[in-house]
């Protein structure tokens, strides 16, 4: 039987170590097991201890000021065998300085003044969000999920993107280097035409499934549980995500409809520095697990994987379908699709996405090039990120540009970590003229745009992120669109556009009566996390308002 996760706690001071010990233990003793230490060096034995008996380690929560091994002494001698364990500190007013330097210099994930009386108020609060972000990347030693598969196979890679963007866990398995897959493939009666396989700890292995089917098996929803809403929101990314947890929480019945994964783009994001409120950066990962469990809790339905591929106007009311042949009544809709990186046309690409050509980037795509060299094409904050967080699994990363440096696309704060970063190198004035492999990418042909020149290096894999398209061709013209495809709202729509209810358009409302769009996919937005976020909430204002001329 698996070991409960630890909660270690760490302070000199035996009075303030009994009431740490005794609060934590009276909220989080059913799943934590909660162990004390009463000096920095006896924190650390503790630590090796677990290492040895692999015991998993949830949070340190230590004091800053102890003798000889303070508090972030200690968080440093965990990194090596728990990097991944959640890390406050209890300080006093004049250890500020000392917490918030540690954000950097080991991790640090908060940190809470003394006292932290009422408990309720001031320590629960922040262990439950530290523990609730923890446990979302945990990967316990006892079998669940696996993923058989071949490494380089297009569909796998899909698979296995689904169930991360989801954030489901599961375990790769790989036939071709691992001898345990390859007889857990001889064993289950599949052979190689089976593959991808889903093996489920408690049911039979599904071949070759869809995501709508694994989906259905891991618990998501797909099927909408009534027919008719008062505001169906199309998209979930940042815009489509508050606009629920808004929408919801104002009474409104909320219905979200997303096609891959909560999140959007932003989702891919591997961290997200200039978000309010995070002041160490969030993944968009992590940002989409918080807004989804949020809208749910307030009421918000979410159906995914689920793709929207037509609105039918039947005033006063818009009739959503779905792919899957069903439909919802909606009293209004948000279109929050956003939008998704263009594609590169150059000599390969296609037939070697999803084999080391790919736009976005996820641990996924990481881990199958651990090692070997790779580059980001494009100049924008998404490349920039996508760069940063590449380096956490190869010394070779080049980001490829078409101009003469970062300066006129990517935000400060990004070109600075990349200037200072040894396995990051641009390479301006280049341009991707093809890639090249058999059953992968192998190499990359650059060309110099200003000289003409060509060479050919090797390569594993290629992240794209040249601009972006909207994501609106579903709509079959049943909103006024921009000439690149976005959609136009409140004054932007063309004055010449017939207008068959009696009152004003509103902000963020389409050409279309009772139909919005927030976010990316609006013409003139801003094209930022924290932008779309604030357009998804106030879209909730003008529903309202439409809502009420009914």
């Amino acid at each position: 039987m698996t070991s409960k996760p630890v909660i270690l706690t760490i302070d000199d001071e035996p009075e303030v170590l009994r009431a740490v010990e005794r609060d934590l233990r009276s909220r989080y003793a059913s799943d934590y097991r909660i162990v004390g230490a009463n000096n920095g060096p006896e924190a650390i034995e503790v630590l090796k201890t677990l290492a040895q008996r692999e015991t998993p380690l949830a949070l340190i929560l230590a004091d800053q000021r102890m003798p000889e091994v303070t508090g972030v002494d200690v968080m440093r001698a965990s990194l090596e065998s728990f990097p991944n364990a959640k890390k406050a500190l209890l300080t006093a007013y004049a250890d500020t300085d000392a917490a918030i330097s540690a954000i950097n210099e080991v991790g640090l994930d908060y940190y809470i003044m003394k006292p932290w009386d009422p408990p309720e108020e001031i320590l629960y609060p922040v262990v439950d969000d530290l523990l609730s972000d923890w446990i979302a990347d945990f990967r316990p030693a006892f079998e669940g999920i696996r993923v058989l598969g071949q490494a380089w196979s297009r569909e796998t890679h899909e698979l296995k993107a689904f169930l991360t963007r989801n954030q489901i866990p599961y375990r790769s398995m790989d036939i071709e280097t691992s001898e345990p897959a390859a007889a857990l493939l001889k064993d289950s009666g599949l052979d190689l035409a089976d593959l991808p396989a889903v093996f489920f700890p408690d049911s039979e292995p599904m071949a070759r499934p869809s995501a709508e089917a694994v989906a259905e098996r891991v618990g998501l929803h797909t099927i909408a549980s009534s027919p008719a809403y008062d505001l169906v929101v199309v998209g979930g990314g940042p815009a489509g995500l508050a606009a629920s947890v808004y929408g919801a929480s104002e009474g409104l019945s909320t219905l979200l409809i997303e096609g891959q994964a909560p999140g959007g783009q932003a989702g891919q994001s591997s961290r997200i520095e200039n978000y309010l409120g995070f002041p160490k950066g969030i993944s968009g990962a992590d940002l989409a697990r918080r807004a989804v469990s949020q809208a749910t809790r307030l009421g918000a339905e979410l159906l995914v994987p689920a793709n929207v591929v037509r609105i039918e106007r039947k005033d006063p009311f818009r009739i959503v379908h779905l792919s899957d042949g069903t439909d919802v009544t909606a009293r209004s809709v948000l279109i929050t699709s956003g939008v998704a990186y263009r594609h590169l046309s150059a000599e390969g690409i296609d037939d070697l996405t999803g084999l080391g050509v790919y736009y976005g980037t996820s641990r996924v795509e990481a881990n199958q090039h651990r090692g070997e060299p790779v580059f980001v094409v494009g100049g924008g904050n998404s490349a920039g990120q996508a760069a940063l967080f590449l380096t956490g699994f190869t010394e070779s990363v080049t980001i490829l540009i078409r101009g003469e440096d970062l300066s006129g696309s990517m935000s400060q704060y990004l070109i600075d970590a990349i200037d200072v970063s040894d396995s990051v190198s641009v390479r301006p004035n280049s341009q991707v003229a093809g890639v090249h492999g058999d059953s992968r990418v192998e190499s990359i042909t650059i060309n110099d745009v200003i000289g003409g020149d060509s060479e050919t290096l090797p390569a594993s894999a290629i992240f794209i992120f040249i601009g972006q398209s909207a994501n609106t061709a579903w709509l079959d013209g049943l909103v006024e669109l921009d000439d690149r495809g976005f959609i136009m709202t409140g004054s932007d729509v063309s004055p010449a556009i017939g207008w068959n209810v009696d009152r004003d358009r509103l902000p963020l409302e389409t050409s279309v009566p009772g139909v919005f769009a927030a976010g990316d996919v609006r013409h003139g937005s801003i094209k930022r996390v924290a932008g779309a976020t604030g357009e998804g909430a106030t879209a909730i204002r003008f529903v309202h308002q439409h809502l009420a001329t009914l």
